[in-house]
């Protein structure tokens, strides 16, 4: 299974935040949406960076409550890993779970065309595992 398959289900969709946003801008979104994490772009098709509630917690404990005010260029994770529709859902928890990355966004010839959670990850895995459980019992009971 693709990423594409967890897409179809959760939608395409994609919160985004100026880099010039300040953080408690970011923040307020981020509590408004009860998401926990934005793609930064400036055209909102292109990925500048993406910031989380880690990020925004991690410079608040380094540099005081100050950060609030920064743009949000300053904390966010310039180097993003992104992931394809067309990736294998087992890669993308590899990534996930080796990167210790609770959200990627996904890409397709340059353009943000969605963002997957570890929690979409997580759900769509166990509705295959019921899925197949159901199956195997039917099949046993079928006889």
């Amino acid at each position: 299974m693709n990423i594409d398959v967890i897409l179809k289900t959760k939608g395409r969709a994609v919160e985004t935040v100026r880099p010039g946003d300040s953080v408690k801008r970011v923040a307020e979104r981020l509590d408004a949406s009860g998401i926990g994490a934005l793609v930064v772009s400036a055209d909102g098709g292109s990925v500048d960076g993406i910031v989380s509630e880690r990020d925004i917690i991690r410079e608040i404990a380094r540099h005081g409550a100050e950060v609030l005010d920064w743009p949000v260029r300053q904390i966010m994770v310039a180097d993003v890993i992104t992931v394809s529709g067309k990736d294998d859902i087992a890669i993308l928890l590899t990534i996930m779970t080796d990167r210790r990355i609770r959200h990627l966004p996904v890409v397709e010839d340059g353009r943000l065309v969605g963002i997957v959670s570890i929690g979409d990850a997580v759900k769509h895995r166990i509705e295959e595992a019921e899925f197949e459980a159901r199956t195997m019992r039917d099949y046993i009971v079928a006889g």
